[in-house]
């Protein structure tokens, strides 16, 4: 991701660790000093070809440190944008990836009064081609973000402040919008996923650009993400509600807990398919664990972080499947709200609905480690 800054002039159990957590937790800042503006980037709000210019500013006294893949930028790899079509939301298209603790090379800077912009290409991992009125709204969690003096950028909550914009409404004609895209001065961050097809059958599952131990290492993966899916979907289906469950979907209510089976009966089912339905892909050399295109199951790309990672137990090969299969929407249709187990921690203390669309909230409770009843 290439940064260009700019300097302007700014203007139970779980409710004890909980607190425990807090207490040794670094200050939070009081103001979220990010300021986004968003505004479209080519034609007009009334003719609208698919790009935005995002503009972030610290508007602080101090340095602020954020996670490179919160800002947006010109390749689109997480999901940053709510758009929706006349009010019903459109789908995202783009990679989602699953991350660990963000290492100091993956830290971007914004000091003081100085201005992050770019220019992004919606019609990259949004389906534009529909004529209407569009809402857009930049919407990012700034998980571990903190400023130099100190303080998390962290809700009263304990969850992460947002980076937001102000909701933009534009106009698309979907005809004009593909005629945009295929014209040659496309933007390059419309990259689509690689075409399906071809690959490796063994033992049911299709292997991609992978070698022969990458073949017997992930198809073990595969094997304890099974069992996984399986212990998940019955503890489920018996009703037990115990820690295990509390500690990463919150406090009960029927409605949540139905959702919860639900999700495992869906992943367990897409986990045991035989068929070669399953495809992992070798070829990512980021160092994510792995990702997807939720709107194209079953194909999972695992990267750097997956090969080094426990076959089983927390952040495990076989939990990462699970996290990257609840990704897709005919599974579990889940989202990256808070990453890590104190974030999916916090996140089900706080704001249990959104427990249930964590990704990492489901890796956690299927890997059950340390293990709860």
């Amino acid at each position: 991701m290439k940064l260009r800054l700019m300097h302007v002039m700014s203007g139970s159990a779980v409710l004890a660790g909980a607190i425990a957590a807090a207490v040794a937790a670094p200050p939070a800042s009081k103001v979220n000093p990010l300021r986004v503006s968003m505004l479209a980037a080519s034609g007009s709000a009334a003719d609208f070809l698919g790009a935005v210019e995002i503009t972030i500013t610290n508007t602080s006294r101090h340095t602020v440190r954020l996670p490179r893949w919160q800002l947006p930028s010109d390749y689109i790899d997480a999901k940053l944008f709510n758009v929706s079509l006349d009010g019903v939301p459109v789908q995202y298209e783009g990679p989602m990836f699953k991350r660990g603790l963000p290492q100091a090379a993956d830290f971007a800077i914004l000091r003081a009064g100085e201005t992050y912009r770019t220019v992004v290409d919606l019609s990259a991992a949004y389906d534009l081609s529909r004529t209407g009125q569009y809402t857009v709204s930049f919407n990012s969690p700034l998980q571990h973000a903190s400023t130099s003096d100190g303080a998390m950028l962290r809700q009263h909550n304990g969850l992460p402040m947002m980076a937001q914009s102000a909701p933009l409404r534009l106009w698309v004609d979907g005809s004009g919008q593909l005629d945009a895209a295929k014209g040659p001065t496309a933007s390059a961050s419309a990259k689509k996923p690689p075409p399906s097809g071809g690959g490796t059958v063994v033992n049911g599952v299709t292997y991609k650009g992978c070698t022969t131990t990458q073949t017997n290492t992930a198809g073990n993966a595969v094997v304890s993400a099974r069992g996984y899916s399986e212990n998940a979907k019955g503890y489920l289906a018996s009703s037990t509600v115990g820690p295990r469950y509390t500690t990463w979907f919150g406090g009960y209510t029927s409605q949540r807990y139905s959702t919860a089976s639900q999700h495992f009966v869906s992943i367990d089912g897409a986990m045991d398919q035989s068929g070669g339905q399953i495809t992992i892909n070798c070829g990512c050399n980021q160092s994510a664990y792995a990702y997807v295109y939720p709107t194209r199951p079953y194909e999972i790309f695992v990267c750097r972080a997956f090969w080094t990672a426990p076959l089983t137990g927390t952040d495990s090969k076989a939990g990462t499947l699970i996290h990257e299969m609840s990704h897709f929407n005919v599974v579990a249709g889940t989202d990256d709200v808070v990453y890590g187990q104190a974030g999916a921690r916090q996140l089900a203390i706080s704001d249990p609905a959104a427990a249930l669309n964590n990704a990492d909230s489901h890796e956690y409770f299927a890997e059950n480690t340390p293990s709860q009843n």
